[in-house]
Parts: C-alpha cells; sequence; structure tokens
C-alpha cells in the first residue's frame, strides 16, 4: 500500500479570488436567495406593466412635452423600485444573520482567520448580484412598456440617455439598498432585528418625518426626509430633464449623483462600524 502524504498546510495560500468564489456559492446555494430575487423580477416587471396599462393619457399643458412623456416611461420602468427595496433589504440582513443563526460564521472566520476579507468579499458578491439583477429586472420593465405607453400618447425616446441613467440609478439603489441592510445584519447579529432595523430605518423613519413634516410645515423635517436612504436613494431614479419646476426657497431637492453620494455615506458609515465589530467580537 503507498501512503500519499497530503501537502503541508503552510503550503496553503488563502487567496481573495477563493473567498469570493466561496461567498458566491453561498449566496447562490441558499434558497431564500432565489426566492427574493425572484420576487425582485416580479414586482418590477409587474407592476411597471401595470402602471404602464392603467395610466392616463397625458392631458393638460405641456403633458405631452419630450420631457412630461420621459418622465412617465422612467415612472413606469422605475415603480416597482419602492417595494423591490424591501426586499433586497430582508436579503441583506439574511446573507450575513443567518451564518450566525446557524453557526456557519465560525467556520467563515476559522477559514478566513483576518475576517475582514470575508465581510468584504459578502458585501462585493451580494452588491454586484443584486445589481446585476435589478439593472436586467429594470431594463426588461423599461422595453415591455414602451408599446403601452405609445398607444397612449407616450412615446418613449430610447435615445435619451437620462433615462438610462436613471435605470442604472434605480439598480444602483436597491444594491446599495441591500448592502447597507447586510452591514446592519453584521451589527445587529440577528436575523429578525437586522430586518426590522433595515425596515424601520428605509419605510417607518420616513412615514415619521412625513407626519411630522405634515404637522409642522418645518422645512427642516422635509429637508431631512431628503437625506434619509430611501428620500437620497429615491433621487437616483429620478428623471432629471433640466426643465423641472424651481423648489420653494429653503426646500432641498437633491440632484441624482448626489443623492448617491448620501447614500452611499449611509453604507460606508454603517461598514466601518460594521467591520470593526466584526473584527473585535467573538462569533
Amino acid at each position: 500500500m503507498t501512503i500519499i502524504d497530503a501537502p503541508p498546510s503552510a503550503n496553503y495560500r488563502l487567496s481573495f479570488g477563493g473567498i469570493l468564489r466561496s461567498e458566491w456559492i453561498k449566496l447562490r446555494t441558499v434558497r431564500s436567495t432565489n426566492w427574493c430575487y425572484l420576487i425582485i423580477i416580479v414586482l418590477t416587471v409587474g407592476l411597471g406593466y401595470l402602471v404602464a396599462g392603467t395610466i392616463p393619457a397625458p392631458s393638460g399643458a405641456g403633458a405631452g412635452s419630450h420631457a412630461a412623456q420621459q418622465a412617465a416611461w422612467v415612472q413606469a420602468a422605475t415603480i416597482g423600485v419602492s417595494f423591490s427595496q424591501l426586499v433586497s433589504a430582508v436579503l441583506g440582513a439574511l446573507v450575513i444573520t443567518s451564518e450566525y443563526g446557524t453557526g456557519m460564521i465560525r467556520s467563515t472566520i476559522t477559514a478566513v482567520p483576518t475576517r475582514l476579507p470575508a465581510l468584504v468579499a459578502k458585501v462585493l458578491v451580494f452588491g454586484v448580484t443584486t445589481f446585476v439583477v435589478a439593472l436586467v429586472s429594470l431594463t426588461a420593465t423599461a422595453l415591455l412598456v414602451a408599446p403601452l405607453l405609445s398607444a397612449k400618447g407616450i412615446h418613449p425616446d430610447f435615445g435619451d440617455p437620462a433615462v438610462w441613467l436613471a435605470i442604472v440609478g434605480g439598480a444602483g439603489f436597491l444594491a446599495l439598498i441591500g448592502v447597507l441592510s447586510l452591514s446592519l445584519g453584521a451589527i445587529i447579529r440577528n436575523s429578525a432585528g437586522g430586518i426590522a432595523t433595515s425596515l424601520g430605518l428605509i419605510l417607518v423613519l420616513p412615514i415619521v418625518l412625513s407626519i411630522l413634516t405634515a404637522v409642522t410645515q418645518a422645512n427642516w423635517a422635509r429637508n431631512l426626509e431628503s437625506f434619509l436612504p430611501s428620500g437620497a436613494g429615491g433621487r437616483m431614479y429620478a428623471y432629471v430633464s433640466g426643465t423641472e419646476t424651481a423648489m420653494p426657497a429653503g426646500i432641498v431637492v437633491l440632484e441624482p449623483w448626489q443623492g448617491f453620494l448620501v447614500l452611499a455615506g449611509w453604507f460606508v458609515v454603517l461598514f466601518f462600524v460594521a467591520s470593526t465589530l466584526f473584527k473585535r467580537r467573538d462569533a
């Protein structure tokens, strides 16, 4: 009998590419991932098709302008983002908290003793996958609803770059919301707590500020709402043509790129806290 010695562990080299492949296997083999992405696709396409089929023909002064028609097209194509963000947030929290719930996080830390590369890889794999799924869904919706809108006198201009920037912005918004929720999940380390905190930040808090604005009529409350993740991220997929009506003095309206920076800032802060705790706390 010939005995072949196993290679010494000293020859084993952990690479970031290997960590990425490991996180990709984890993500795509979990049943909740497939269901959540399927729900995002169905919501995006289904709601877009529903809105395009029920939206009334343009009427009134300026309703038939190029900007108004393009804005209606973008609205129909991205209407599902408002609901899909909740699914992205839930999935983002589950990506990390499910490992704490099953104890798999111990295996992850054992395989990656430095810890931080594992968290970075998890964010990259989930963020890129969510962006691709959202981008394909939004692009397909924009193409599918165009014939329905044309039958109502709304003629989409496929050569308008502002439309496709809004589509890309919507996909980026869903990806950023997902990784933001993942960071919250890494901080809280509990599925129920992570999901509740994420949904509270992107859904409940804006409603509270809207009620406060309606009661007090205070500009600061309305402006604060614009800097919340959902408010700032909502500007990422807004159609901007340069012909928008000027807002009253004291009201802040973010440009799409400013909305991206604000939402990215939320993620950076939460990810910094998450990575610091991830390195210091026991599994």
